[in-house]
């Protein structure tokens, strides 16, 4: 079958080749495009997105630093075989949003990256272009009340209540804004049915893990780097978790029924609901 790109978005106000790229990103991620399907030509692609060829020139290439798609000389540009790659959070965040139910479950250190990967979608339904009818988010953290591995004293290894009580309130905080900004699309009438859990646990996250929409995982692991921090006001140099630029790796249920990416996508739903429904303790956000 002849894959014939979707229209683009009149209203989308994003450069020309960013809406190209954002339009066949997607259809590789959601294999319309299947992995290692050649995608149209340069000039099939100039005369149905009716831009120069220089602006599809950009998003070709901007797909390849994104590693969905390979260019081979004389053949033309085809979709990566492996979806087992580096991937990036944003645009299947935002592909979520699409779908009517929207479901994501986190676990990590803290859902900053989180926090940062939902503001473009939820944007869009603040003006009226993702349209979902649920959002339910499942936020698994660990409990900063008790001594952890990491983040602990350089000198010595040691726990150092502050530093637990700092991380304690940048995971609260991200989680509030979360937990608020869903609030806000219920209270308006944008998104009928909003949730946003939070539970903890008492083991020390060593990696994050997102799923998404029971369709997609992305996996990666905390590096343990040394740092400073101030924490109440008195510099402390430590051992952290560093998860800001954590390499995350994507599976999906797209790759197939027998794929090793199901299987993955499988295993870690049901990883997230062993501890879900177990040892994880409900938290409450404000304190009460």
């Amino acid at each position: 079958m002849t894959f014939v790109p979707d229209p683009l978005d009149p209203d989308d106000d994003r450069p020309p080749y960013e809406q190209v790229a954002s339009s066949l990103g997607a259809a590789i991620r959601t294999r319309k495009i299947a992995p290692g399907g050649k995608l149209p030509s340069q000039k099939e692609l100039t005369e149905h997105y009716g831009f120069a060829r220089a602006t599809i020139q950009r998003a070709l290439r901007d797909l390849e630093d994104e590693g969905l798609v390979v260019s081979r000389k004389g053949s033309g540009v085809f979709a990566r075989n492996r979806t087992e790659r580096p991937a990036g959070l944003r645009p299947y965040v935002e592909q979520a949003f699409a779908a009517t139910d929207v479901t994501i479950d986190f676990a990590g250190f803290s859902s900053e990256t989180l926090h940062g990967a939902l503001q473009e979608p939820l944007d869009k339904i603040r003006i009226g272009r993702l349209t979902p009818s649920s959002i339910k988010v499942r936020i698994l953290v660990p409990d900063m009340a008790v001594p952890q591995a990491a983040p602990v004293r350089r000198e010595d290894c040691g726990d150092d209540e502050r530093l637990r009580l700092r991380m304690h309130e940048i995971m609260t905080g991200y989680a509030r804004s979360i937990r608020d900004s869903m609030a806000e699309l219920s209270h308006l009438g944008l998104v009928p049915d909003t949730t946003v859990d939070v539970r903890v646990h008492s083991g020390t996250q060593f990696f994050k893990l997102y799923v998404i929409n029971g369709a997609d995982a992305f996996f990666g692991y905390y590096p343990i780097k040394p740092n400073k921090v101030v924490a109440q006001g008195e510099p402390v140099e430590i051992y952290d978790l560093v998860g800001k630029d954590t390499v995350l790796f994507h599976h999906s249920v797209n790759d197939g029924e027998s794929s090793s990416g199901t299987q993955q996508v499988q295993q870690a739903s049901m990883w997230f609901d062993s501890v879900w429904n177990t040892i994880a303790r409900g938290f409450d956000l404000d304190g009460h």
